[in-house]
């Protein structure tokens, strides 16, 4: 079965190249002419699928939160966790500045 002429020409993709600041050879010229006419009849298909009763959405599967709920529990004391601690002061941990003050 012969090709079908490309619905995007070679001048187009070289216009296109061009745009994009890409060194592209004939030969990348004739292969991507053929590419995109596939992408973009790909894309008119798609086009012509799509209706208007159907809602857009934003993911194909719905989406839970996955995340537990905040709920206080009982955890270390203070002065045990900063015991372990390379340096504490005022009942924090002191750690090294990493900006300055201005």
């Amino acid at each position: 079965m012969p090709d079908a002429p490309s619905a995007i020409t070679r001048a187009e993709v070289a216009h296109l190249a061009r745009l994009a600041r890409l060194a592209v050879t004939d030969d990348e010229l004739d292969t991507l002419a053929g590419e995109l006419d596939v992408i973009l009849t790909s894309v008119a298909r798609v086009q012509q699928v799509a209706a208007a009763d159907i809602p857009p959405t934003s993911h194909a599967v719905p989406l839970t939160n996955v995340l537990r709920a905040d709920e206080v529990r009982p955890s270390l004391p203070r002065q045990a966790v900063l015991a372990g601690a390379p340096a504490a002061e005022e009942e924090r941990f002191r750690v090294p500045r990493i900006l300055d003050e201005e």
